[in-house]
């Protein structure tokens, strides 16, 4: 008999340590066809997944989710799931016992869970579905759980619009007194449970933020700039006190010292907008993560603000891997320039990831499947992309596909440096709720060429034609091939940088121009 556990990864030892006879589910020679069948499942996605099986839920799950359980694996293989998670079992034992019982899937998305993991209850989020694996007779055996983890993202659009509130605050200041009036109000938050401002002078150097344990909980103390003053916070005991939390107490400690210097020196405005543009900007970069870069890829990615303005927008990029082993690359641009734009691209971005990842399909039909969900999530908002696929499992040229939902043509350039517009039938943007018939196209990415996407940030302007755009792209890639996808994309902004008037999101994708089983290694 095969072993059940040999899709068990780095956790193949775990598997084999624990007694099974001793648990509910018994020897592993004594289990079903629909509970091998199912852990074969789970332990073969790199989607973070675990199995609940029999009527004590007992826990079988996967290298990608043991990371979710922290300190509770690997204890937590075997154990009954009321074991495990005692803290939040009056949340999510309602859930599985309805699935179990009646045979229903549940989905939940952003679900705050106080789970204790490090040592403390952690403030946490997921996004998971619970799904019922049936036996042979078609009675319920156990359930599926396939869980994203989205507690960072959560944070960042919490903090993002924190930081929004505290600029409002800023900006309503006119002089010390009423920054100390509003400011603190405005920050007392979940991350910030208790908020105060102290004047006179101390010893902390700018920047630096000290911490103090006390029977009151952890304290975080920072100097205000040259401003005499110290902000004094009172940290969660629900998050963890790492370089992101510390992080975010840095980014409101100096914007707090700039509106104290803006209300002393009556130079606020200036202070605050370039402020609000450096957070705004940090936090926007957090949201969209370093793309995937399979071994015989090159792949760049750039970001970059309006020139004027201190809002975000909703200009984004993103490049994974697919189940199937396709690199997915996507461009793409919300309408407006504001937080809701950004918060609508950051929705959409996730959906898009989901939709991909879990299709599987050509991009023609994971965008119409984009264009229902936005429908059904309420996402009232306009957007164009392109999504394109690249299958990377095979040497030589690749083949693209793509499909383009009112944006910007893509631009191809060749390995001899000849580049060219990959210009379509036009099709309507995203968000129209209207039927539509969306069309994939494809052409080879032969070694040595590359493949350009970019928002219309980089070649609109208000005194020219987007053919003039256009133009001014493709005489500025001219003769390139040679450059690698970080120097193409470095190249590309150097020339467009300084006239950009919007956001400019820009994703650059090269073919090495020989195997990467070759021993040749580019500059």
């Amino acid at each position: 008999m095969t072993e059940p556990f040999a899709a068990a990864g780095s956790l193949l030892d775990a598997y084999r340590r624990v007694d099974w006879g001793a648990t509910a589910v018994g020897e592993a020679r004594t289990w079903s066809p629909a509970l091998r069948g199912a852990l074969d499942l789970v332990l073969g996605t790199r989607t973070p997944a675990t199995l609940l099986w029999g009527p004590e839920m007992v826990l079988l799950y996967n290298e990608a989710y043991a990371p979710i359980l922290g300190d509770k694996h690997p204890a937590a293989l075997g154990s009954p799931c009321a074991e495990v998670f005692p803290e939040i079992w009056d949340t999510i034992g309602p859930m599985l016992e309805r699935v179990y019982l009646e045979g229903s899937t549940t989905f939940f998305e952003d679900l705050r869970l106080l789970l204790v993991r490090h040592g403390f209850a952690e403030e946490t989020y997921f996004t998971f579905s619970y799904s019922p694996v049936r036996g042979t007779d078609g009675a319920v055996e156990g359930v599926i759980d396939i869980v994203w983890e989205t507690t960072r993202q959560v944070l960042a659009h919490r903090r993002l619009a924190l930081l929004s509130r505290l600029n409002d605050s800023l900006a309503a200041a006119g002089d010390v007194s009423g920054l100390l009036e509003h400011a603190p109000p405005a920050l007392r938050s979940e991350d910030l449970p208790a908020v105060s401002i102290e004047l006179g002078a101390c010893g902390l150097p700018e920047r630096e933020v000290a911490l103090e344990r006390t029977s009151e909980g952890t304290f975080a103390r920072m100097r205000l700039g040259g401003a005499e003053a110290v902000l004094v916070i009172r940290l969660s005991p629900h998050l963890p006190v790492d370089g992101a939390y510390l992080g975010f107490v840095r980014l409101i400690g100096t914007a707090l010292a700039q509106g104290l210097t803006r209300a002393r020196a009556r130079e606020a405005e200036r202070r605050a907008a370039a402020l609000q543009r450096e957070l705004a900007e940090a936090l926007q970069r957090s949201l969209l993560e370093p793309p995937a870069q399979p071994d015989h890829l090159q792949v760049a990615v750039r970001y970059q603000p309006a020139a004027e303005g201190a809002e975000v927008g909703g200009d984004w990029y993103d490049s994974f891997l697919l189940p199937d082993g396709r690199l997915a690359v996507v461009i793409g641009d919300v309408t407006g320039h504001d937080r809701r734009a950004a918060a609508a691209m950051s929705q959409i971005r996730n959906l898009l990831r989901g939709i991909s990842y879990t299709v599987v399909r050509p991009p023609s039909e994971i965008l119409a499947a984009l264009d229902e969900a936005m429908a059904g999530f309420g996402v009232r908002q306009f957007a164009t992309a392109v999504v394109a696929d690249i299958d990377v499992t095979t040497e030589g040229s690749h083949l693209v596909r793509w499909s383009n939902a009112g944006h910007l043509a893509p631009v191809l350039l060749a390995p001899d440096g000849t580049p060219r517009l990959l210009l379509t039938k036009g099709e309507t943007l995203l968000g129209t709720r209207a039927p539509v018939a969306r069309t994939d196209h494809s052409v080879l990415l032969e070694p040595g060429a590359a493949l350009v996407l970019y928002t219309d940030g980089l070649i609109e302007r208000r005194t020219g034609s987007l053919d003039d755009g256009y133009r001014d792209l493709l005489g500025h890639l001219d003769g390139q091939a040679g450059r690698s996808a970080e120097e193409l994309a470095d190249h590309i902004l150097g020339h467009f940088a300084a006239g950009t008037e919007d956001d400019v999101a820009l994703a650059v994708v090269r073919l090495r121009p020989s195997s990467p089983r070759h021993e040749q290694v580019e500059g």
